[in-house]
């Protein structure tokens, strides 16, 4: 039997740790219903046996303590609220402990932006992680040894996140059937109607340059950007604007943006272009010259890239009166 630890960290969205603890209880309770023993050992754990949450209203019961626990197979660690920094200094305590565990053998998952609390332990260093769209500008700067990706889930060498909000489900799937089998996977993945094919968090993506840096050249130049991203920018325009020589301007710009320039502009088109297909009645063709392109082929392989849609299908999801058409 497989023993699940799932912390009860402060400041933690309570929300999480009831789905998962519900997910792998459903597990056994599928296979107990059916003839079989169960597969799985819950157990919520923490600093101590209670932890108030959201500001007192809920107090949990921890079912053991981090001091009590002696080996455990997976830790999971839950999305926290509020002030990042202040979530993972009040957590502390559990970063040794969470550390030796992985070394003595047990794996370990964040949700969300429970990611920040793994990274802090350094065990992410220079490997794949995923966490909230919203915060991989935040992300990115506390954690530049962090392989930081765009991704519903990621799995490397035993370490497990899972990007914003909701996609902790798909993650959870994931782990049921890593630490059972593809069969119990696919029938939890119904039971909780959860899609298994999502790979990727692009078309919930707002994209939001990082501005979490003291360069103002480059501030002056993520400004006229996006002020004029519909025309034709090059580098030796941009440059210009940051009053910097063209190599010098790039690594600058790569360093304190975390994107080419290029990609940069790339990134800030789309997400004008998915406005326009989210509120606007113009062609695809319009929103294209609209956002700066001319070629549509470019921009279809671009706005895919970048969303996992095509412009229609985009538009589809997200426009008024044709969400959920056939």
């Amino acid at each position: 039997m497989k023993h699940i630890s799932i912390l009860v960290i402060n400041k933690a969205l309570i929300a999480a740790i009831g789905n998962a603890h519900y997910m792998f209880k459903s597990v056994n309770d599928f296979l107990e219903a059916s003839g079989s023993e169960p597969m799985f050992h819950i157990q919520l754990v923490g600093l101590s046996n209670q932890v108030r949450l959201s500001d007192g209203i809920y107090t949990i019961q921890s079912d053991t303590t981090i001091d009590e626990l002696g080996k455990t197979d997976l830790i999971l660690i839950p999305p926290v609220s509020g002030d990042l920094s202040e979530s993972i200094d009040v957590n502390k305590e559990f970063l040794p402990w969470i550390k030796q565990q992985y070394a003595n053998g047990s794996q370990v998952a964040s949700l969300c932006v429970g990611a920040f609390l793994l990274a802090e332990t350094g065990l992410l260093d220079y490997k794949w992680c995923s966490t909230h769209w919203k915060a991989v500008n935040e992300f990115r700067f506390q954690y530049p040894k962090v392989r930081l990706v765009n991704k519903v889930f990621t799995d490397d060498k035993g370490l497990y996140t899972s990007g914003g909000a909701n996609s902790y489900w798909n993650l959870l799937i994931y782990l049921v059937g890593k630490f059972s089998n593809h069969e119990i996977a696919i029938k939890t993945s119904k039971y909780f109607e959860v899609d298994m094919d999502r790979v990727d968090q692009g078309s919930y993506e707002i994209f939001e340059g990082s501005r979490l840096h003291n360069d103002e050249a480059i501030h002056k130049v993520q400004d006229f950007i996006e002020r004029q991203y519909q025309e034709r920018l090059n580098l030796e325009e941009l440059a210009e604007v940051a009053q910097l020589g063209q190599r010098t301007f790039q690594r600058r710009f790569k360093n304190a943006a975390h994107h080419t320039v290029n990609t940069y502009i790339q990134k800030v088109r789309i997400e004008a272009a998915k406005k326009f297909l989210e509120y606007d009645a113009l062609s695809v063709s319009e929103i294209i010259y609209e956002v700066g392109y001319t070629d549509f082929e470019a921009f279809r392989k671009i706005f895919r890239r970048e969303t996992g849609l095509s412009p229609m299908r985009y538009r589809l999801k997200y426009q008024e009166g044709t969400s959920g058409q056939l």
